[in-house]
């Protein structure tokens, strides 16, 4: 049994206990929570039996072996490296960090305590996604890249009207970018690598951060794509272009179906059977890393996400999207 503590109450938290909840091994046992009625509330709810309103108290407990931290970006670092200090697993929601500076820190925390890191980027994990590498190679070289996720934001609403929340904020190292172009470009560096160059544009909000952007990145023999958006609706499919075929993905963040279609017009659905809450395999590999001993998951590598840091970093200066954990 590997017993859980959270930091973060809010709906994603819920959404990965829902997932962990299926997970043999999971035990959810402490929260973390500023506000002690809310520990206790949450804790009540989804049976943990240790509530903590201090950080460094939760990070010492014995009560825990692994965390899941779902606060703030700009809060994941310094809550992390804190537990990990303590000897604690960390599984950290995307993006793992305000910039690649914070990821190196927490990399080699990871690797100086002998703790399991690793950021809860459930794309990767999910067999759709894993049906798109096993089938890569049927579309012959690839040629493009094409990534689109963009979700109006209830929290624009709240915006619009002169209220700034949390997902609109730089102090707290979010955007558009972060919360959902991340989901773009992450299974792009896991396919792909790097890219060699990029090339990126945005808008702006008057909050300081990116209400939808998009870049171009160039690869030796292709070029990839992405658009991201808080304040606007799209429905487009993502697609990996290749020059027997293509490969078309209805939802980029959350595959569910997959196809190819061929240059000579047939069409191939290698689309695999997928629990609803796609959470739950991030959660099964996270412990199963534990089970076995493992310090770092090879589907979501510490490199990987380092690397997507650095991507997103790039495209932030382009874009002027500037934070205050950048000063650090």
């Amino acid at each position: 049994m590997v017993r859980f503590g959270i930091i973060g109450t809010n709906w994603i938290t819920e959404k990965f206990l829902d997932g962990a909840a299926q997970v043999d091994g999971f035990k959810l046992t402490a929260v973390y929570s500023r506000k002690a009625e809310k520990a206790r509330s949450f804790a009540e709810k989804h049976g943990a039996e240790h509530t903590y309103t201090d950080l460094k108290e939760f990070a010492a407990s014995d009560a825990f072996d692994a965390v899941y931290i779902a606060s703030p970006n700009s809060l994941h670092a310094e809550q992390a490296i804190l537990c990990m200090e303590h000897g604690k697993h960390v599984l950290v929601e995307k993006s793992i960090a305000s910039n690649s500076q914070e990821v190196e820190h927490m990399i080699e925390t990871a690797r100086r305590n002998g703790v399991l890191l690793m950021e809860a980027l459930k794309t990767v994990f999910l067999p759709n996604f894993q049906a798109i590498q096993d089938n890569l190679e049927k579309i012959g070289t690839v040629r493009r890249y094409f990534a689109s996720y963009c979700q109006y934001s209830s929290r624009y609403d709240a915006y619009k009207e002169g209220t700034v929340l949390n997902a609109f904020n730089p102090a707290f190292s979010n955007g558009s970018l972060m919360d959902i172009g991340v989901y773009c470009i992450y299974p792009m560096v896991t396919l792909f690598g790097s890219p060699e160059r990029i090339t990126a544009s945005g808008l702006m909000l008057d909050s300081g951060v990116d209400g939808q952007g998009s870049a171009i990145f160039d690869y030796p023999d292709f070029n990839g794509s992405v658009m991201y958006s808080k304040i606007a609706n799209s429905y487009l499919p993502s697609e990996i272009q290749g020059e027997k075929g293509s490969i078309l993905v209805d939802n980029i963040n959350t595959p569910t179906h997959v196809e190819i279609k061929y240059k000579d017009g047939s069409t191939e659905d290698i689309s695999r059977p997928q629990v609803e809450n796609g959470m739950f395999y991030e959660a099964e590999a996270f412990v199963e890393l534990i089970k076995q001993g493992k310090t770092e998951s090879e589907i979501c590598t510490l490199e990987r996400s380092l690397e997507t840091a650095r991507v997103l970093e790039e495209i932030r200066n382009q874009t002027g999207v500037h934070f205050p954990a950048d000063e650090r």
